[in-house]
């Protein structure tokens, strides 16, 4: 197949934000601010894992270890995510204005995967798409109610969306294989997908009365593509890591 290093970097990139992303947003189990918030994060979280297996699977039938072994078994280094999504959940403003950015980000990316030449990419993307339509929903109605519920919660998601966009924005960080997937019609670029989301989060922020803020050059949370990490991310592999460890070679 051509363009296989490409499409299987996307593929990377693609089941390690989802795959991360799950697990952080698995911690608010227990810990939400009502109960109706600790049941949607725990089922965006089982989500997000999931879509995390089903790019692990083409990943596999593409020649990569099994699933399992894409998961649980490499070091921080060889992973492919965003910084973003590494980082710990901190309080549940910022998890809120994550869960939103992420969100539309990957609902971004879904949709244009959805025309993808790589069929196995656009028949999984077409199948995600009807599941993420509501976390970003749920995402949108969360954001807007607070921010507009009265002034300290409009503050909190201020100073969230503040700390939050420039990390955000590692979501598109370019890769060398930009161009390749682009004329190969596999997925668009990043500079492309980054503009799309713009302007579909742009005026949802404004109908919160929130405001995006300016990001320095060069970003300093680009990294993660190319296997620059924070510490979170290897304490949460750590951590998630925990049982298997404990017997790499079980049958489950």
């Amino acid at each position: 197949m051509q363009n296989l290093e490409a499409l299987k970097n996307l593929l990377y990139r693609l089941a390690d934000d989802f795959l991360i992303m799950g697990h952080r947003d698995s911690e608010w189990i227990g810990l939400g601010p009502i109960l109706e918030e600790d049941i949607a994060f725990a089922s965006m979280a089982q989500d997000k894992v999931g879509y995390s297996l089903s790019f692990y699977t083409l990943l596999h039938e593409l020649g990569e270890a099994d699933p399992d072994t894409i998961a649980f078994k490499r070091e921080a280094i060889h992973f492919k995510c965003a910084q973003f999504v590494e980082m710990p959940i901190q309080d549940y403003a910022f998890s809120l204005i994550r869960h939103f950015f992420f969100d539309y980000a990957a609902d971004t990316r879904i949709q244009a995967l959805k025309n993808s030449s790589y069929d196995k990419l656009r028949d999984l993307a077409n199948k995600i798409s009807r599941e993420l339509k509501y976390h970003c929903m749920h995402a949108k109605t969360m954001v807007t109610q607070i921010a507009k519920g009265n002034e300290d919660g409009n503050s909190r998601l201020q100073e969230a969306v503040n700390t939050a966009f420039p990390m955000a924005l590692s979501l598109f960080e370019p890769t060398e294989f930009c161009e390749e997937l682009a004329q190969a019609g596999i997925c668009p670029t990043e500079a492309s997908l980054q503009k799309e989301w713009l302007q579909r989060i742009t005026p949802l922020l404004i109908e919160a009365s929130l405001s995006l803020p300016q990001v320095p050059e060069p970003n300093p949370y680009y990294g993660g593509r190319k296997g620059y990490h924070t510490d979170y991310l290897d304490e949460l592999i750590q951590e998630m890591t925990a049982v298997i460890r404990l017997e790499p070679e079980a049958v489950w």
